[in-house]
């Protein structure tokens, strides 16, 4: 079997081959995709890929994939802390790529099927759209204080803004300008919501994001974006691990006799995963419940943006639970959940039902069924505090003599 480690840029890869222990071959390969396909006919059945994980790489394995036994990603935070060179060159790397995976010290990284990087590519697609859109808007401040414009009271974006900026008083040039900011806009959201729909409709065809919106703060937008990012769920053999994965585990810093330092959370992996989870986090405070009570929980001793991070943790914990052990998520309210998805699915284009017939989301307009199970969540938030002021209650350990 060879090794062949590929140091991957944007145009042009350097490629070894390493063989019997030693490299036997290096070249530059040009990244286009028949020079790619032509180099994977030329290798061997046996043979063995390896490349760090950057922005072509899904490309380059998708190709190479038919024309050897595996092609392996590796993670290149740590490979740069393995393999620390004072030589570095693409023909080093390369070579060092290969050899590691040799010798079985490769650090490698999971990689994606096709349905989950289209997923991916939906996201953040979508992350960059709203970051546009962001961006619209302060221009748009922007030419009403550069005009000495008061701040209006209200939706700025709204019906009732566009009417008010309509009248702002502005020179001509400020008002073309403006009406240019405002169409770019209307074509950012245009654009937003058929990325929506497209989601949604990921969202309802997948039992696992169906769960996932069963838990008070999991909207399709999040749902789908952490499901894309975690792919399969069994590549994490704890909730610790994906937790980790999503950068939402505090550094720990231990030397020697010294206990351990816990630091801020290591942000590694996912942002778009991260943000998402936060924002759930905070929409979950905000709704009866095990989640709300844990958050205030944290939020008396540490304030409410420590507890928004502590409590994404928490809902990372919960999402492998029911992903991994296919377990339902015992505080749903089924007449809500459904409610939620009938507009999901009318959002995606589902014709609207009438007659006498009932509806699928029926039950949650009916008072009597809405105040029951938001009773059944306040409840169980209740049971939650009355555990954690029983774990104060108790005494302090007695220390060993």
């Amino acid at each position: 079997m060879r090794s062949i480690g590929m140091d991957v840029h944007r145009s042009f890869a350097q490629v070894a081959i390493h063989e019997d222990g030693i490299t036997a071959k290096s070249f530059r390969l040009e990244l286009e995709h028949d020079t790619v396909v032509a180099f994977g006919k030329d290798l061997r059945v046996d043979d063995e890929v390896v490349l760090e994980a950057t922005g072509n790489t899904a490309a380059i394995v998708r190709l190479l994939t038919p024309f050897v036994a595996r092609v392996v990603i590796a993670n290149p935070m740590q490979v740069k802390a393995i393999a620390h060179a004072r030589v570095k060159t693409d023909k080093v790397d390369a070579a060092i790529l290969a050899q590691l995976h040799a010798a079985g010290f490769l650090p490698e990284v999971w990689a994606a099927d096709d349905d989950t990087l289209a997923l991916r590519r939906l996201v953040s697609e979508r992350v960059a759209v709203v970051r546009s859109i962001r961006r619209a808007k302060s221009r748009v401040h922007a030419v009403l204080h550069a005009n000495l414009i008061p701040k209006y009271e209200g939706h700025l974006f709204g019906k009732g803004g566009r009417h008010w900026l309509a009248k702002a008083p502005l020179p001509k040039t400020e008002r073309d300008l403006l009406g240019r900011h405002l169409d770019e806009l209307d074509w950012l959201n245009d654009r937003l919501a058929k990325l929506d729909t497209a989601l949604i409709r990921f969202s309802l065809d997948d039992p696992r994001m169906r769960k996932l919106m069963s838990v008070a703060g999991i909207s399709s937008v999040i749902a789908t974006a952490v499901v894309a990012s975690i792919g399969d769920i069994s590549r994490f053999s704890s909730p610790e691990k994906l937790a980790s994965y999503f950068g939402l585990t505090p550094r720990v810093r231990q030397s020697g006799d010294r206990g351990a330092i816990h630091g801020r959370i290591t942000k590694q992996g996912n942002a778009t995963a991260r943000t998402m989870l936060v924002e759930a986090a905070w929409s979950a405070a905000g709704v009866p419940g095990p989640l709300r009570s844990f958050f205030l929980r944290i939020k008396d001793r540490k304030g409410a943006n420590v507890a928004a991070v502590a409590t994404a943790r928490k809902i990372a914990t919960l999402i492998w639970t029911l992903l991994a052990k296919e377990e339902p998520y015992r505080w749903a309210r089924p007449a809500f959940v459904a409610m939620k998805m009938r507009k999901l699915e009318l959002r995606a284009g589902a014709t609207k039902q009438h007659g006498n017939k009932p509806g699928p989301g029926r039950d949650y307009w009916i008072k009597e069924i809405r105040h029951r199970e938001m009773e059944l969540v306040a409840n169980a938030e209740a049971s939650y505090a009355r555990m954690v002021e029983a774990w104060r209650d108790k005494p302090p350990k007695p220390k060993p003599t």
